[in-house]
């Protein structure tokens, strides 16, 4: 390892877990490999508008307002053959679209490419096909469901969340050497320990008390009714609410607090997410794999809300069925479920085991290790 590598990492913004999960790869590699050249590029960036628009604005708003139709399409492409009409029709755009992108991985010169995402994986898998790129290309999936999009030839290889994607992709003939199972990548501070009562009583809270985190990712979707109502059935509840770059959602949280002293406590987008989970008996999120990761790693267990249709539920569903989550699948569930968990403080506790035995802290280094012993 003690050549000075260059590792491309490419990603794409539709959602903010792909992105994350670079970023968290990225940080791993230079922790490895402190003599390395690290770039992180975003694919979007070198794709017209109209393309960029059908990846993350159509798809943003799909996701949002029409879920159940997402639901629909994830399945459907998941099953289609690679050789299918649909199929071959979006990677001959792909193609066509990304062009400049394939300049910018000439001008950099990698050792090696790290996908967070499967357009680019696709797209590097034509130019492999042509000589064109000569250098191994690794793909790392970020959800703990494998859709068929993520298969790819003449990859270097797969980093896998679970056990099950590892055996889906064998399944689909990806070589069992070119398949590791090392987690979904999360940044280094997910990993360290925190101590509960010294980051309560950073943000004001009282570590003896009953604490929620409610995050509404970057949007802040949904939390000022969600706030609103479980601090009205929950009484002995201290609830955290993060509203992410909403300004509007965190004023509305605000002017809820100053009539909620001591029980509600508002935050815009923050970089603190780690203490605040530390903190936290309890996260209450939307199951993304990334996000779900970080609560994994920190041992907390999850209320998952309302998971659309689709890698959401997916993940949702390995994440209950061992045990470190349960579902609420409207604002009435979640209710329900915060008066079970407390009445039943019993469940929780076997929750965060759980939660803690899944987690793997250090799924970004141990993926990045084996990538560098490849190019040893």
């Amino acid at each position: 390892m003690a050549r000075a590598y260059r590792i491309l990492f490419l990603s794409v913004s539709a959602g903010a877990g792909h992105m994350r999960a670079a970023e968290a790869l990225k940080e791993a590699t230079v922790l490895l490999a402190p003599q390395a050249e690290a770039l992180h590029l975003d694919v979007m960036d070198y794709v017209p508008s109209t393309f960029r628009k059908i990846y993350t604005d159509y798809y943003i708003k799909l996701v949002t307002k029409h879920p159940a139709l997402w639901g629909m399409l994830y399945q459907a492409s998941s099953e289609a053959a690679p050789d299918a009409v649909s199929q071959k029709l979006r990677r001959a755009v792909e193609r066509l679209s990304t062009r400049p992108l394939r300049r910018a991985i000439d001008e950099f010169q990698p050792d090696a490419i790290v996908c967070t995402h499967f357009l680019p994986a696709e797209l590097l898998m034509r130019e492999i096909g042509k000589g064109r790129v000569k250098v191994p290309v690794f793909v790392q999936i970020t959800d703990f469901d494998l859709h068929r999009m993520w298969v790819i030839p003449r990859m270097a290889g797969f980093f896998a969340g679970n056990d099950e994607v590892a055996y889906r992709l064998a399944a689909h003939g990806i070589e069992a050497g070119d398949i590791h199972v090392t987690g979904i990548p999360i940044m280094p501070a997910f990993a360290e320990d925190h101590e509960r009562a010294a980051c309560a009583a950073a943000f004001g809270l009282d570590p003896t008390r009953r604490t929620y985190l409610l995050m509404g990712g970057g949007a802040g979707l949904g939390v000022g009714p969600l706030a609103k109502r479980l601090t009205a059935a929950d009484p002995d509840l201290q609830l955290v609410v993060l509203a992410g770059k909403n300004r509007k959602v965190l004023e509305e949280l605000q002017a809820l607090a100053a009539a909620r002293p001591d029980r509600l406590f508002p935050l815009g987008f923050t970089p603190e997410v780690p203490r605040l989970m530390a903190a936290a008996d309890l996260v209450i999120t939307k199951p993304g794999g990334l996000s779900t990761s970080e609560c994994l790693a920190m041992g907390v267990p999850m209320l998952l809300s309302a998971p659309i249709p689709g890698q959401e539920e997916r993940n949702a569903d390995y994440l209950m069925e061992n045990g470190a989550a349960m579902k609420a699948i409207d604002e009435i569930g979640l209710e329900y479920h915060i008066a079970l968990l407390k009445a039943q403080p019993q469940r929780l506790e076997a929750m965060r085991l759980k939660a803690r035995a899944l987690g793997r802290p250090h799924a970004a280094q141990d993926a990045m290790r084996i990538m560098l012993e490849k190019l040893s």
